[in-house]
């Protein structure tokens, strides 16, 4: 299988420095492609002359993660891609534990590595750690990580296991199985667009798997910070999209109106711990979620599945009821 390492830039220069090394270095099997979405800084002449071997693919806008990707990818012609974000260190042997997977079976058709934080590698990090999981109200949550309690790394995941979403920060993916789900959905921008991706490459017979064997360690939030009340906005809007569009049945609008709900409950929160911006951000995604509404019920038609997408009911009630924060006790 060919393969394609594919990392996503915008005025990223100094992360390419810092990391791009590694990528090279222990990326033989692949090529190497730089997507940049229109930066402005000097990312791209830094590679072009530092790393003649990776090639560059100029996107003409900024369109997120989700545009960027879509079309950056197109034109490949490998195999796999593999979704980079450009803040991650790879390890010695990152691919091939991965791509073995793919070759043993061929209903496999996304993936992720071992997700371990850069900061603290002893540390799962939070955005995939060991694989992800969402709950009936969309919640995700993940092997190794269930809202902001990260588990430390004691090979308790070392294992090879199906999983319902693979992480967007290094994401494996048969390049036909992309295309043939539709790609990336380019309303969402940025954050869980990866989560309705596996859902609909699900929702075709595939298979998302999570692989020990591979490590890779991720700064996180190095392009939008966990504290940017942008990422509240794109996490609690996207997640109600995933459910309208993905999830079957009428029962989903119930679902739905349990999580804004707890996305009130949320808001709340915020706004008693003294961050009213974050409060307003979830105001914000409700808004924008009620503006999109029409546009995804048509896609609802389109991709809504029988499949059964969780096997947690509430990750909110075992986590801050029953004081279940880590996976192996749910």
């Amino acid at each position: 299988m060919k393969v394609a390492v594919v990392i996503l830039n915008w005025n990223g220069k100094d992360l390419l420095e810092k990391f791009l090394p590694s990528v090279v270095k222990f990326s033989h099997e692949a090529t190497i492609y730089l997507a940049d979405n229109a930066s402005t800084d000097t990312s791209v002449s830094y590679v072009s002359e530092f790393f003649p071997k990776v090639k560059i693919i100029q996107n003409k806008v900024n369109g997120g993660y989700a545009k960027g990707y879509n079309d950056a990818l197109k034109n490949l012609s490998e195999d796999i891609f593999v979704l980079l974000n450009s803040d991650v260190e790879v390890t010695e042997n990152w691919l091939q534990p991965v791509i073995s997977e793919f070759e043993k079976d061929i209903s496999v058709v996304a993936a992720q590595p071992k997700i371990l934080d850069y900061k603290n590698k002893d540390y799962f990090e939070y955005a995939g750690a060991a694989g992800g999981f969402i709950d009936k109200y969309g919640y995700p949550f993940c092997r190794g990580r269930i809202f902001d309690t990260i588990e430390k790394d004691k090979g308790q995941y070392n294992d090879v296991s199906e999983i319902f979403w693979a992480s967007g920060a290094c994401l494996f993916v048969k390049a036909d199985a992309f295309w043939q789900a539709g790609g990336l959905d380019e309303d969402y921008f940025a954050h869980q667009e990866e989560i309705d991706l596996c859902w609909r490459l699900q929702a075709k017979g595939g298979k998302i798997l999570y692989v020990g064997a591979s490590e890779v360690y991720h700064v996180g939030g190095a392009t939008l910070a966990a504290l940017n009340p942008k990422k509240t906005f794109f996490n609690f809007r996207n997640s109600l999209l995933n459910l309208l569009k993905n999830a079957k049945g009428t029962a989903v609008f119930s679902s739905i109106f349990i999580r804004m709900l707890l996305d009130a409950v949320a808001a709340f929160q915020f706004l008693l711990q003294g961050k009213p911006k974050h409060f307003f951000a979830i105001l914000k995604a409700h808004f924008s979620f009620y503006g999109l509404f029409q546009k995804f019920l048509q896609k609802r038609k389109e991709n809504a599945s029988t499949l059964n997408y969780f096997k947690i009911k509430s990750i909110v009630f075992q986590y801050f009821m029953f004081k279940k924060k880590h996976y192996d006790q749910l």
